[in-house]
């Protein structure tokens, strides 16, 4: 019976298995998606605690080639170098703020993707309190 819908020598996939393809797909893409926001997430942190790092190495290197002068403040936004701190350049999407002093505070700016901040002190000791929403 199901012979007889068939032309001779045609040739293609019944509904059947176009659905049970649909279906496998849906499958991986709804494990896909929750991975790849973690990576994305992650990716963000890396960044950001990065900026901080070179952004506190610039600072020690000011006060090296500026010896009994206290770092002075400044903020440097997202794909910008910074004025004072001209080795310095923070990733787009980051925010470093260097307090008088020289402590560093690193931040994401969208905060729905990656909250808090990462803040290394004058002593180079860091302390992280970056967090996923």
């Amino acid at each position: 019976m199901i012979s007889s819908f068939h032309k001779k020598g045609q040739k293609g996939f019944t509904l059947i298995e176009l659905m049970i393809v649909i279906a496998i797909i849906g499958i991986l893409a709804a494990i896909a998606i929750p991975q790849f926001t973690a990576y994305k997430s992650r990716g963000y942190m890396a960044s950001t605690k990065s900026d901080a790092k070179n952004v506190y190495t610039a600072v020690v290197a000011y006060q090296g080639d500026n010896p009994g002068i206290a770092a002075p403040a400044e903020t440097i936004a997202g794909g910008a170098s910074g004025a004072i701190y001209t080795s310095a350049r923070v990733s787009a999407g980051n925010q470093v703020v260097v307090a008088a002093g020289g402590t560093v505070t690193a931040t994401h700016t969208n905060a729905a993707e990656l909250g808090g901040s990462y803040v290394i002190g004058t002593d180079g000791v860091a302390s992280d309190s970056l967090s996923i929403p």
